[in-house]
């Protein structure tokens, strides 16, 4: 089984990821525990203060180092793995969310407001970013690494992802279903001929063609890797 800590300020945000079907069956499988645990529990005072503002100036606030090292310390374990999810880090990909999926527990660090004390960096054994942008909070980022974990744990018909996009660097092929002409839009022929080698071949056509004109950089990714 899996476990899943997921440290954030926000635990309330995370009330619908126990409602997701995907994630909700592989916690009832016994495959996967997620539990969220809120970083203001950890802080002194009545007034559970967490964060301060930075050394030298500047806007915003940072979350203290003292505060967020006393949560992951309640939740590590010699089998943790630990992640920072940071706009500094490395981009998520498919190959991650299945070297994750192998795991015993993962911790996902949720940041905010102008980011935690860069002192966090040493305690952790990698840093996570889902994209080339900001947002508000780690804890967006922490649903999507989630979701795209639980869906590789059983939980889904064995096969169905073998082809998605990213799974082998091509983007998926076109999919298709009933009815096989609407309004003069038909589904290709191959599809409905019965002809499976025909069909893998199409398929397989049409993920290379797929990935060439919406995303080149993925293409020649492909290209160098089946010319190895």
């Amino acid at each position: 089984m899996l476990k899943i800590s997921v440290l954030t300020m926000f635990p309330q945000m995370f009330d619908s990821m126990n409602e997701n079907p995907v994630v909700k069956r592989a916690q009832d499988r016994g495959l996967l525990e997620i539990e969220y645990i809120d970083i203001k529990n950890y802080a002194r005072g009545s007034f559970r203060r967490i964060d301060d503002s930075p050394c030298g100036g500047g806007p915003g606030m940072i979350i203290r180092i003292d505060v967020i090292l006393k949560a992951l310390e309640a939740v590590r374990t010699a089998s943790s793995h630990v992640v920072l999810l940071s706009p500094k880090g490395r981009v998520y990909t498919q190959a991650k969310a299945r070297a994750f999926a192998a795991k015993e527990h993962i911790v996902l660090i949720c940041g905010h407001y102008e980011g935690i004390d860069a002192r966090i960096e040493k305690h952790v054994d990698e840093m996570l970013s889902v994209g080339d942008y900001i947002l508000t909070g780690g804890e967006i980022p922490a649903m999507t690494v989630a979701d795209s974990v639980a869906r590789l744990l059983g939980t889904i018909r064995e096969g169905a992802t073998e082809d998605e996009s990213h799974e082998n660097i091509l983007l998926e092929y076109p999919q298709y279903t009933k009815p096989a002409d609407y309004e003069g839009d038909r589904v290709p022929e191959v599809l409905l001929s019965g002809d499976h080698a025909k069909v893998q071949q199409w398929r397989h056509e049409q993920a290379v063609e797929a990935t060439r004109k919406l995303r080149p950089d993925l293409y020649e990714k492909w290209r160098s890797s089946s010319h190895d």
